[in-house]
């Protein structure tokens, strides 16, 4: 795990570091946009060239937050998430969940994922829950993964954020609670 924080004297730090993953993102083809949940080797959410958050091995999480969607059902959410078992174990079946795996977990608000996509030929966003409700749910959430977790890393709610990912497979799955 690698902290890059927003301090002036480190610039020169936070650049070397982040081109060395834009380069290693580069070599194994990862300038692709992807939504769900992923198993990433890499994964970097950068705001305005400034890393918010990132991860080596773990969970980055796309968290799309509906209308309908409440502090209860994210709690059953991130607790699903913490539990599911996503990784390999010594038979090489997944049987690990994420601590038992020692990854991290990067939590990125991603709004675009309510979208409404069967009719018409333009994503409908109606089902997206409004951006005031959405961030104070968003930050709720987080300080609940935090508390439930330790290795927790976010984006930057409603930043226009390139989020790079190597993912490991790949594997990505589409979790959901009722």
């Amino acid at each position: 795990m690698i902290g890059i924080g927003s301090d002036h004297g480190g610039f020169k730090l936070k650049q070397e570091l982040l081109n060395h993953y834009k380069n290693e993102l580069k070599d194994f083809g990862a300038y692709n946009e992807v939504r769900g949940l992923d198993e990433p080797k890499v994964a970097i959410a950068l705001s305005e060239a400034v890393a918010s958050g990132e991860i080596e091995k773990g969970i980055l999480v796309f968290l799309g937050l509906g209308k309908e969607d409440d502090f209860e059902k994210g709690k059953k959410l991130i607790d699903k998430i913490l539990k599911y078992r996503f990784f390999d174990d010594e038979q090489g079946k997944m049987g690990w969940n994420i601590s038992q795996a020692n990854g991290g977990l990067l939590l990125v608000s991603q709004f675009t994922l309510m979208a409404q996509t069967q009719k018409g030929l333009r994503p409908d966003f109606g089902p997206a829950m409004a951006p005031n409700d959405a961030k104070e749910l968003y930050e709720q959430l987080v300080e609940y993964t935090k508390s439930q977790f330790e290795n927790v890393q976010t984006g930057i709610f409603a930043a226009d954020m390139k989020v790079h990912l190597v993912n490991d497979g790949p594997v990505t799955f589409n979790l959901e609670i009722e």
